[in-house]
Formats: C-alpha cells, structure tokens, sequence
C-alpha cells in the first residue's frame, strides 16, 4: 500500500489523515510530539522534529511505498516539505517563491507592493514604524502566536520582545493597525485559477483577537472577483499554480487588502468548510495533488459553512466534553483533547480543543459544556 507522509500532527492534521485513509492510503505522521492529535490518526509513526529534516529524510529514504508528502493547517512545515520532497524525489507544487511568501510576512508585503496591490504601512525596524495603533508580530510565526495590538507607546517595546521570542529567527513585523471588514479566504487552485472561494468572517471574542469560529459563504460577486484577481496576481508572481490556500485580508470602503497567504489548508477546519460550501472534498483534493494527481474541484452546490472551536472556559484539568451526540449529524467534530489533559483558556489556536463545522453556526455555548476541575 501506498503511504503518505504528514509533516506535523497538529488537530490542524487530523482531516488530512482521514482523508488519505478514505483514498485508500496508509499515512506516517512525523512529529516531535508522541501525543500529537494525528499520530492516533496515523498508521506509522515517527518521533521525530519536521525541521530535523536529514533525520527525517535518513528514516524514509529507500522506501518504494511513499507516494507524496503534506503539511496541512501551518506554514511552519512547508519549508521542509519542500527539501524533503526534493531529497526523496517526491511530488511537490510549490514553488521557493511560493515557499517564500508562505513563510515570511515581510515577503508577502513586498510581493503585494511589487504589484502595485493595497497595503498597510509596514516596517521590519521597530523604531522606523508606522504611526500608531499598529499590530506586531513575528515575521515567521503562525498560530496566531506573538501577535499584540499596540496603542501606546510604552507598550510598544514588550510586544516587539514577545513577538521575537515566538519567531524562529527573531525576525518581526510591524504593520499598521487596518480597520474594516477582517476576513478570511479559503480557495483551491486549478491551472492558476480560483476554482473555488470562501469568505469567512472571523468570529472572536473581545478583547481577544484569536478566532472562536468561521462564517464562511462565497461572498458577494464585486467582493469575490476582486480577491479572486489579487490571489491569481500573487499566484502567478510565485510560480504556484495548483493547491490549497489560506489568505487573511481586509475589506474597508471597497478596497481589498491581503494580509498573509498561506499555500496550504486552513486550520482550525477551514479546509473542511471550504468543502462543505460546494460539495467537494478539498481535503481529499489536497491529498490527490499531495500525490501527484489531479483532483475534480467540479461544485456540486454553493452554499454556506461555520466553524467553531471547542475551548475550555478556564485553566485546569479537563474533566469532560458534553453535548456533543446532540449536534447536527452533518457536523463533522474533530476532538483533540481528552479528559485528564491540563487545558487552558483559548488564547491562542494551539489551545484548543477541537472544531465543529457543518452548514450552519453550531450553537456551541447552548449545546456542549466543557467540564473543567
């Protein structure tokens, strides 16, 4: 049989390895983490770091059963995707444009501005920045992890310290603080065209700025072509012109501004949305490009999908999940922790728990309870 090879066991993971399973694939999961939510989903297993990618490349050279690799939910495994698949001689669509982009916030902004695209002001030097309020984050950090909103001046210097602490080089980004509509993209790339598109209106919970949920629906017409033009623009800059891709932007007075693009599937169960909208798997696409394949992205339908993340309400131990039997049966729930598991409030996207994502927004507060000692 076949295998596919993971980078990564996040809960981001898990509809990657349930997907491969349906297309008749066995999976290895490549994670530092025994405990990681996909290595339960996996059929092999390897303890190892996704950057330690000569170990990695060491474990699986010589195997004639591996058919392609995949980093879904993060960019932090994107980079060695690309040098494995090139040291095992494995499929692999991205391009070091595309790889780039991907993984640092400053290269995307200068590829926007090389063509002539919206953006917000924006400085790698702290102390030539935009005018206040601003948004500082790492460069090379995902999760939402080390983001801070900055309104004053002495608050400045701490977010910059923690956004170098969570990036990989030490590297940040200040960007001015845009107000408006903020919105996320999910889409598939067929041939350098959009072949399908999801707005998603980010659901939080203030003061936090970490999504509690997703309202996904195509958008409307005007909004939708003009997000599909800049994404074919930058697409077709970096050479990548077939596969997943998960965009932030924002939307005030018309005007369209892309914020960071990703080109993988969306986590916390944006890429399960996507699907759902249309009636395609882009799961299961991504695993047929993975492959080396060429996935049907025909809609079925045009429709609509929420997600929302189960979260505890407070530090602790968490006890139980209840209420879940009670949600729609087209909910598909991905469950990432178990009772016992030390927990914490949702912060952060690492902190969650799992994902509900079905047609419309699952009431969550009314139907499950998060038990908690």
């Amino acid at each position: 049989m076949k295998h596919l090879v993971i980078l990564g066991g996040s809960d981001g993971t898990v509809s990657a390895f349930r997907a491969a399973r349906r297309l008749g694939l066995s999976t290895i999961c490549v994670d530092m983490r025994a405990d990681a939510p996909g290595v339960a989903e996996a059929d092999e297993f390897l303890h190892l770091s996704t950057r330690d990618v000569a170990a990695v490349a060491a474990a699986l050279r010589g195997r004639a059963d591996l058919a392609g690799l995949l980093a879904p939910g993060s960019d932090i495994n994107l980079p060695s995707l690309v040098e494995l698949a090139g040291l095992l001689g494995l499929p692999c669509g991205l391009t070091e444009e595309t790889l780039r982009v991907s993984t640092d916030k400053a290269a995307f902004r200068e590829t926007c501005l090389r063509l002539g695209l919206p953006s917000p002001r924006y400085s790698t030097d702290p102390e030539v920045r935009p005018a206040l309020p601003v948004i500082v984050k790492p460069v090379d950090s995902g999760s939402s992890r080390g983001i801070t909103i900055v309104g004053a001046q002495e608050e400045l210097a701490p977010a910059v310290e923690h956004a170098r602490a969570l990036s990989p080089t030490g590297r940040i980004i200040v960007e001015q603080l845009l107000t408006g509509q903020d919105l996320c993209a999910e889409a598939m790339l067929q041939d350098g065209t959009i072949a399908l598109l999801g707005l998603s209106r980010r659901v939080t919970e203030p003061p936090g700025v970490v999504a509690i949920g997703h309202d996904m629906e195509p958008g409307d017409d005007v909004l939708a072509k003009e997000v599909v033009r800049q994404l074919e623009l930058v697409c077709a800059e970096v050479g990548y012109t077939d596969g997943p891709l998960n965009v932030d932007l924002f939307v005030e007075g018309g005007v369209v501004t892309l914020i960071e693009m990703g080109a993988r599937i969306g986590g916390n169960g944006l890429g399960e949305a996507l699907g759902l909208m249309y009636g395609v798997d882009t799961v299961e696409a991504t695993v047929r490009l993975a492959v080396g394949e060429r996935p049907d992205l025909t809609p079925a339908r045009c429709g609509t999908a929420s997600v929302r993340v189960l979260r505890a309400p407070r530090a602790g131990t968490l006890r139980r999940i209840e209420g879940l039997e009670s949600l729609p049966g087209s909910a598909e729930i991905v469950v990432v922790a178990r009772p016992g598991d030390p927990v914490v409030p949702y912060t952060e996207c690492r902190a969650k728990l799992g994902y509900v994502v079905d047609h419309t927004a699952p009431d969550l507060d009314a139907l499950v309870r998060v038990d908690v000692d």
